[in-house]
């Protein structure tokens, strides 16, 4: 296949992922038949405007849209559970939780849920920069690391790392489709955070990102 036609292809298969639409509130593992999506840019229109932003207007983002942008993360999108981006060993170590305003809350992606963990704002602890407290959301990605594959806790750590930045991207991307603004943190105080979650032992912070609005 050609450079041409590979992005057409592409093109084309991103339109139909992003009509497919949100895993449902009703508690769909995979997106709903017939969902309208919120998502609507081509892969290769969704590559020209993807960046980093680090404004965010004061407004909530939507719960159907943030089931969906979680969806897109990491979400089900096989009848074997299998996921929207890779793990090594498909050993799915990864977990996701969003912290809002109203609390901290767990991303179910067999249920398409959220499980609201806290009802502590933690937002600001997410991370050291002055305008994380002020994103509507912020993503937590978050390694259990007896799951992660690797001989040794340095290998571990890495594998942790890249299967965090699949999962990343797959946000970048989606908020360039829904023309929402994004950008994904590492200068975090991750003894603190990881204390104010109530974190076990073996759970490991590895990245934040936050997700809103682009401030006008």
């Amino acid at each position: 296949m050609d450079r041409r036609k590979f992005i057409c292809a592409a093109g084309t298969l991103a339109v139909g992922l992003a009509g497919m639409g949100a895993a449902s509130l009703a508690g769909a593992a995979t997106p709903g038949e017939g969902a309208p999506g919120l998502a609507g840019k081509t892969l290769v229109a969704a590559l020209r405007v993807r960046k980093s932003e680090r404004a965010y207007a004061d407004a909530p983002l939507d719960e159907a849209q943030l089931l969906e942008l979680l969806w897109a993360a990491f979400g089900v999108n096989r009848s074997d559970g299998r996921r929207t981006a890779p793990s090594a060993l498909n050993r799915q170590e990864i977990a996701i939780y969003a912290a809002r305003k109203d609390g901290l809350f767990l991303y179910d992606a067999h249920n398409g849920a959220l499980t609201r963990k806290l009802k502590a704002d933690l937002r600001a602890k997410t991370g050291v920069q002055g305008y994380v407290g002020t994103a509507p959301v912020n993503l937590i990605y978050v390694a259990d690391m007896d799951r992660v594959a690797g001989g040794t806790p340095e290998a571990r750590l890495v594998t942790a790392g890249l299967d965090t930045g699949f999962i990343s991207q797959n946000v970048y991307l989606y908020c360039a489709a829904a023309g929402l603004a994004t950008v994904a943190r590492t200068g975090i105080e991750i003894p603190a955070l990881s204390k104010a979650m109530g974190l076990a032992a073996n759970q490991r912070v590895i990245l934040a990102q936050c997700v809103g609005h682009p401030k006008a």
